[in-house]
């Protein structure tokens, strides 16, 4: 099951944290995976830890904010890959404040890495994803799609804009053979929440608030949250589309 041989995936933010948890998971399942970011360095130690396990893995570096960047990243997958199947839209980023004090430039930076870039990136994709006859574009949403927080309207914003760009995507693209679905992780421990946890009065304070709300009583991994997306990316999920799947801990009860 979920067997990815013959397949190649692109995984932007696949560098570290949890797309790379992703990455792995795509790599050890059969596919050939393109790891996407700013970091030369970082995507560097990426495609070598995913070559350890036998992968097939290449990096390309990208800049999320700028159109032309991102449809460069396409082309170059598709051709030193040879082609597209998987493309997972992960790259995101986060700036905290209030919403009476909101800095509207920041709020602009937070929508076009989180959302925008899926859209044009799934929008450069999908001609290879049509053509393979088996896409799957996978986006990396969050429980604050659903969930409110006081300092997070910009990425709480982004993340539902998501969800909404996934249904219609995938509505659109079904009769290409294209499945289109959003994966809402709960609290992830990974460094992009580390200043949460600063913000919200230290590792203590956060710990206390994550027993209290999820379930399972702690935050999740990177590797609690991959196989989802092997999934979604495989042939066993050809018949699932336009849908939210939350990796969660119970968060959502």
């Amino acid at each position: 099951m979920f067997d990815l041989k013959g397949r190649a995936a692109l995984v932007t933010g696949g560098n570290g944290g949890i797309g790379l948890g992703f990455a792995r998971g795509l790599a050890k399942a059969g596919a050939a995976v393109m790891v996407a970011g700013r970091n030369a360095a970082k995507n560097a130690a990426a495609v070598a830890e995913l070559k350890a396990l036998g992968a097939t893995a290449d990096s390309v570096e990208v800049d999320v904010t700028d159109e032309a960047s991102i449809r460069a990243m396409v082309a170059t997958t598709a051709e030193r890959l040879g082609r597209l199947d998987i493309l997972v839209n992960n790259a995101g980023t986060n700036i905290r404040n209030r919403p009476e004090v909101y800095r509207m430039e920041d709020w602009h930076t937070v929508l076009s890495t989180n959302l925008t870039s899926g859209m044009i990136a799934a929008q450069a994709a999908h001609p290879h994803l049509k053509k393979g006859g088996v896409g799957r574009v996978i986006n990396n949403g969050s429980m604050l799609s659903i969930f409110g927080l006081p300092f997070h309207a910009a990425y709480g914003a982004s993340k539902g804009g998501v969800v909404q760009m996934t249904k219609s995507m995938a509505v659109a693209w079904a009769a290409d053979g294209i499945t289109v679905n959003v994966i809402l992780p709960g609290w992830i421990d990974t460094p992009f929440n580390n200043p949460a946890i600063d913000y919200m009065g230290g590792t203590d304070a956060h710990g206390a608030i994550v027993n209290r709300i999820v379930p399972l009583g702690r935050q999740g991994t990177p590797a609690e949250v991959a196989p989802m997306y092997t999934f979604l990316a495989s042939e066993e999920s050809r018949y699932i589309t336009a849908k939210s799947m939350m990796v969660d801990g119970g968060m959502a009860h």
